[in-house]
């Protein structure tokens, strides 16, 4: 992602000014700046940078747990096993929510690690046996091989230390693996053997502690070495202990560094400044609220008058509509009153009276000028009879021919006349 440390650290400097609006980008540059810082013997310059990447905004989890599993590495460097723990938890947490198995049982094995380095062997094969369970990786079982070693070496199991370091050395020829091995046939009075693997350990390792751990085996067990060959290991073991001792002050600030971090107090201005502002924006919208509630009650009651108003309107008509149905169902003369001979005219006295309701009938439901006649007679409330003497048809031909209208329109016989009196009403 980036071609050289020049250009990492200036990515690093102009996202740190731009922190708020670029967070993901910034927790990458933190991530990669910091891990370079780690490779130049600058492990104080790194936690800052890591410190940093913890505080930003990012939801990129996957590099926010590489950060915390750093942390807890730069830590563990520095003796500080309690500290280291906590952060790999944190890690492991992380990748848990971000579904990276696979970095999830990486980090319970380093949880379980710094448990083996604190001489806590049940802890440690708790953990170790619910990766045990659960675990696919086969990277991840060979590597508890090491952790297991790790917990039986400070619990004086060296039996257990030489298997387990011999199940791990056959997938991985890892230093710190067979100076266990060597200090457990050490611890053990098996001189040759020890011997042998401390020299494996000096012909691959890089790490300081590892050399140094290795010459001290090879002080203390190794009897083929005149005075002068074994005057010759331990000043080169004194040689690797100064560096040791630098880089553990330098380590041990870096953990200072993380410790006031993790301890600092809050900013009480800024404290109180998001307090004032959150009570502000309570009052305005508080404000806001009440006048929208007042605004909605308003509203309301309008809405309810205009209710009453329109029930009163309806009631109204109603009252005169059921008026004229009266007038007309006791007319002595029903023909002459609605010119019931003459379609047209009947329609048009019918309109006056009940609101366009005859032509609404007829276009709405294209209904014929017998279907007509059936609703206005329906309306007045008329019985087969009366009906069927105006309509020139028996009885139980207009029932049917009711029926039929009152398909036609939705309803039954039966509630054909209150149809027709809200069809009046609404029009």
């Amino acid at each position: 992602m980036y071609d050289d440390s020049t250009q990492l650290a200036r990515t690093y400097s102009a996202l740190h000014a731009w922190r708020a609006f670029y967070a993901d980008e910034y927790a990458h540059a933190c991530y990669h700046y910091g891990k370079l810082l780690r490779a130049k013997e600058d492990p104080v310059s790194a936690m800052q940078v890591f410190i940093n990447a913890t505080h930003s905004r990012t939801r990129d989890y996957h590099i926010l747990g590489r950060v915390y599993n750093n942390i807890g590495d730069i830590c563990h460097r520095a003796n500080e096993f309690d500290l280291s723990y906590n952060m790999f938890k944190r890690s492991a947490e992380i990748f848990l929510s971000d579904k990276d198995t696979l970095s999830y049982y990486y980090c319970l094995n380093d949880m379980a690690y710094e448990l083996a380095e604190q001489g806590k062997k049940d802890e440690t094969f708790e953990i170790l046996a619910n990766i045990e369970c659960h675990c696919s990786y086969e990277e991840v079982l060979v590597k508890i091989f090491e952790t297991k070693a790790v917990a039986c070496l400070y619990a004086e199991v060296y039996d257990s230390v030489i298997y387990y370091t011999s199940l791990y050395t056959r997938k991985s020829n890892d230093p710190n693996s067979i100076l266990l091995r060597a200090q457990a046939y050490s611890f053990m009075g098996e001189n040759d053997s020890a011997t042998y693997y401390a020299d494996s350990v000096l012909a691959v390792a890089t790490e300081l502690n590892n050399i140094s751990n290795a010459l001290y085996v090879l002080t203390n067990n190794d009897a083929t070495k005149d005075k002068d060959a074994i005057r010759e290991v331990a000043a080169d073991r004194a040689d690797a202990q100064k560096l040791i001792e630098i880089q553990r002050s330098k380590l041990a600030q870096a953990v200072q560094l993380l410790e006031l971090d993790l301890h600092r107090k809050p900013n009480l201005v800024w404290l109180y400044a998001t307090f004032i502002t959150l009570i502000i924006i309570g009052a305005v919208l508080l404000s806001y609220v009440m006048v929208k509630r007042r605004r909605h009650q308003l509203l309301s009651q309008k809405i309810s008058d205009l209710e009453i108003k329109n029930k009163e309107i309806i009631e109204q008509k109603r009252i005169q509509i059921e008026a004229h149905c009266m007038r007309f169902s006791n007319s002595k003369d029903i023909k002459s009153d609605l010119c019931w001979s003459d379609y047209k005219k009947m329609c048009d006295i019918i309109n006056q009276y009940f609101y366009l309701l005859a032509k609404k009938l007829q276009l709405d439901y294209n209904m014929s000028e017998r279907e007509v006649r059936v609703c206005v007679l329906s309306l007045f409330d008329f019985g087969y009879e009366r009906m069927a003497d105006l309509l020139f048809y028996a009885p139980t031909g207009v029932g049917k021919l009711k029926v039929r209208v009152a398909r036609k329109v939705g309803t039954t016989a039966k509630n054909l006349r209150h149809f027709l009196i809200e069809k009046a009403i609404n029009n």
